[in-house]
Protein backbone atom coordinates (compact mmCIF):
# COMPACT_ATOMS: atom_id res chain seq x y z
CA UNK A 1 0.00 0.00 0.00
CA UNK A 2 1.50 3.21 -1.09
CA UNK A 3 2.09 5.79 1.91
CA UNK A 4 0.11 9.07 1.22
CA UNK A 5 1.97 12.02 1.36
CA UNK A 6 1.66 14.95 4.09
CA UNK A 7 -0.72 17.98 2.30
CA UNK A 8 0.10 21.14 3.30
CA UNK A 9 -2.21 24.11 2.78
CA UNK A 10 -0.68 27.82 2.26
CA UNK A 11 -1.94 30.92 0.67
CA UNK A 12 0.35 33.26 -1.30
CA UNK A 13 0.38 36.92 -2.58
CA UNK A 14 1.21 38.00 -5.75
CA UNK A 15 1.31 41.65 -4.91
CA UNK A 16 1.16 44.64 -7.89
CA UNK A 17 2.51 47.89 -7.86
CA UNK A 18 3.47 49.99 -10.52
CA UNK A 19 3.60 47.91 -13.11
CA UNK A 20 6.06 44.97 -11.14
CA UNK A 21 5.08 41.97 -9.08
CA UNK A 22 6.90 41.47 -5.70
CA UNK A 23 8.91 38.35 -4.93
CA UNK A 24 11.05 37.43 -1.99
CA UNK A 25 14.06 34.94 -1.88
CA UNK A 26 14.23 32.28 0.97
CA UNK A 27 17.13 32.55 3.27
CA UNK A 28 16.79 29.16 4.97
CA UNK A 29 16.27 25.51 4.67
CA UNK A 30 15.98 23.31 1.42
CA UNK A 31 14.79 26.02 -0.25
CA UNK A 32 17.01 28.27 0.65
CA UNK A 33 17.99 30.71 -2.54
CA UNK A 34 14.95 29.97 -4.42
CA UNK A 35 12.40 32.86 -5.06
CA UNK A 36 9.10 32.81 -4.12
CA UNK A 37 5.72 34.96 -3.93
CA UNK A 38 5.39 35.80 0.00
CA UNK A 39 2.71 34.15 2.69
CA UNK A 40 2.47 31.00 4.57
CA UNK A 41 0.13 28.39 5.80
CA UNK A 42 -3.59 29.28 7.18
CA UNK A 43 -4.13 28.45 10.76
CA UNK A 44 -7.44 26.48 11.50
CA UNK A 45 -10.41 28.07 11.04
CA UNK A 46 -8.99 30.96 9.17
CA UNK A 47 -10.38 32.08 6.05
CA UNK A 48 -7.35 32.64 3.17
CA UNK A 49 -7.83 36.44 2.81
CA UNK A 50 -7.41 36.47 6.82
CA UNK A 51 -4.30 34.17 6.28
CA UNK A 52 -2.90 36.22 3.73
CA UNK A 53 -3.22 39.55 5.48
CA UNK A 54 -1.90 37.72 8.83
CA UNK A 55 1.72 36.28 6.98
CA UNK A 56 2.22 39.33 5.06
CA UNK A 57 2.52 41.43 8.25
CA UNK A 58 4.36 39.11 10.26
CA UNK A 59 6.99 38.67 7.40
CA UNK A 60 6.75 41.86 5.84
CA UNK A 61 5.94 44.49 8.57
CA UNK A 62 2.98 45.60 5.77
CA UNK A 63 -0.73 46.01 5.65
CA UNK A 64 -2.22 44.31 2.10
CA UNK A 65 -5.32 44.34 0.62
CA UNK A 66 -6.63 41.18 -0.88
CA UNK A 67 -7.76 41.01 -4.37
CA UNK A 68 -9.26 38.14 -6.41
CA UNK A 69 -7.80 34.81 -6.48
CA UNK A 70 -5.12 33.84 -8.97
CA UNK A 71 -4.91 30.57 -9.08
CA UNK A 72 -4.74 27.60 -6.97
CA UNK A 73 -1.69 25.14 -7.32
CA UNK A 74 -1.16 21.74 -6.53
CA UNK A 75 2.68 20.46 -6.38
CA UNK A 76 4.09 17.41 -5.11
CA UNK A 77 7.16 18.18 -3.59
CA UNK A 78 9.24 14.91 -2.96
CA UNK A 79 8.39 14.79 0.96
CA UNK A 80 4.50 16.63 0.57
CA UNK A 81 2.14 17.62 -1.41
CA UNK A 82 1.60 21.73 -1.74
CA UNK A 83 -1.90 23.37 -1.95
CA UNK A 84 -1.10 26.98 -2.94
CA UNK A 85 -4.18 29.85 -3.17
CA UNK A 86 -2.24 32.85 -4.45
CA UNK A 87 -3.94 36.20 -4.85
CA UNK A 88 -3.89 39.31 -6.32
CA UNK A 89 -3.01 41.94 -3.37
CA UNK A 90 -1.86 45.50 -3.14
CA UNK A 91 -0.24 47.43 -0.54
CA UNK A 92 -2.35 49.58 1.69
CA UNK A 93 0.45 50.63 4.26
CA UNK A 94 4.17 49.36 5.30
CA UNK A 95 7.49 49.60 3.56
CA UNK A 96 7.88 45.65 2.77
CA UNK A 97 10.18 44.91 5.02
CA UNK A 98 12.09 42.00 5.06
CA UNK A 99 11.62 40.19 8.29
CA UNK A 100 11.97 36.51 7.00
CA UNK A 101 13.54 36.57 3.58
CA UNK A 102 16.79 36.98 2.61
CA UNK A 103 16.32 39.54 -0.52
CA UNK A 104 13.64 40.94 -2.54
CA UNK A 105 12.67 42.47 -5.90
CA UNK A 106 10.24 44.28 -7.74
CA UNK A 107 9.93 42.48 -10.97
CA UNK A 108 8.57 43.17 -14.61
CA UNK A 109 7.02 41.10 -16.69
CA UNK A 110 9.57 40.94 -18.52
CA UNK A 111 12.19 40.15 -15.36
CA UNK A 112 9.74 37.47 -14.41
CA UNK A 113 12.18 34.60 -15.82
CA UNK A 114 15.54 36.22 -14.41
CA UNK A 115 15.17 34.27 -10.84
CA UNK A 116 15.19 31.23 -10.03
CA UNK A 117 11.39 30.24 -8.54
CA UNK A 118 10.34 27.32 -6.36
CA UNK A 119 8.87 24.57 -8.39
CA UNK A 120 5.02 24.89 -7.20
CA UNK A 121 5.62 29.08 -7.68
CA UNK A 122 6.52 28.16 -11.50
CA UNK A 123 3.13 27.53 -12.37
CA UNK A 124 1.95 31.02 -10.55
CA UNK A 125 4.42 33.13 -12.61
CA UNK A 126 2.80 31.05 -16.23
CA UNK A 127 -0.87 32.13 -14.75
CA UNK A 128 0.34 35.49 -14.56
CA UNK A 129 2.09 35.97 -17.17
CA UNK A 130 -0.98 34.54 -19.23
CA UNK A 131 -3.05 37.11 -17.53
CA UNK A 132 -0.77 40.03 -18.26
CA UNK A 133 -0.99 39.34 -22.10
CA UNK A 134 -4.79 39.68 -22.20
CA UNK A 135 -5.13 42.60 -19.46
CA UNK A 136 -1.51 44.04 -18.98
CA UNK A 137 -2.46 47.05 -16.91
CA UNK A 138 -2.18 46.60 -13.39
Amino acid sequence: MKESKKTIEVVAAVILRDGKVFATQRGYGEWKDWWEFPGGKMEAGESPEDALKREICEELATEIEVGRLLTTVEYDYPNFHLTMHCYLCSVISGELSLLEHEDARWLTREELDSVKWLPADVEVVRRFQRMMQTAPKF
